[in-house]
């Protein structure tokens, strides 16, 4: 019997899930989470907004010939910048996860159903092993999702085609 996962990920969590010895069952197999992410993510965006704030508008004088609309400078894309790296590094770790399960033959095929920037990120970091035992791919964000609203999307999609 083939043994099929389906990993459910965006930038902080992935769930791994395998198919029920019920037909259209998903059941837990386990969970990797990015704490650092979440707080991260707050940091990040407490210190951006601190950067914005400061910038020069120059709304208080409106007819200066000089002013200036935009409230985001050079600075404000270091959040982001950094939210890139952290999903980078992240989906680099969901990899190898996937890569040592892989050798000790956990899983045979692998559907991946991700937030589409991860998804990419995730796609980059696979090893060729993992990679080719990928059936499908979905560019959905659905980690909040419970088991069985994942079940009747992926089961729902497969009977269409």
């Amino acid at each position: 019997m083939t043994k099929s996962w389906i990993v459910v990920a965006d930038e902080a969590i992935a769930r791994i899930l395998a198919r029920s010895k019920k037909p259209d069952e998903l059941e837990s197999v386990e969970e990797l989470t990015d704490p650092a992410a979440h707080a991260r993510e707050a940091d990040l965006n407490r210190d951006a907004q601190g950067r914005r704030a400061g910038s020069a508008t120059h709304s208080a004088r409106p007819n200066t010939p000089h002013r200036l609309r935009s409230t985001a400078n050079a600075t404000a894309s270091a959040g982001e910048s950094e939210k890139h790296l952290e999903a980078a590094g992240f989906a680099r770790r969901v990899a190898e996860h996937l890569a040592r399960a892989r050798q000790a033959q956990r899983f045979d095929e692998l559907r991946i159903i991700a937030a589409p920037r991860f998804l990419g990120e995730l796609r980059k970091a696979l090893t060729a092993d993992v990679a080719g035992c990928v059936k499908e791919t979905l560019d959905k964000d659905l980690v909040h999702m419970t088991n069985d609203e994942i079940a009747g999307r992926l089961f729902r999609r497969q009977s269409q085609a």
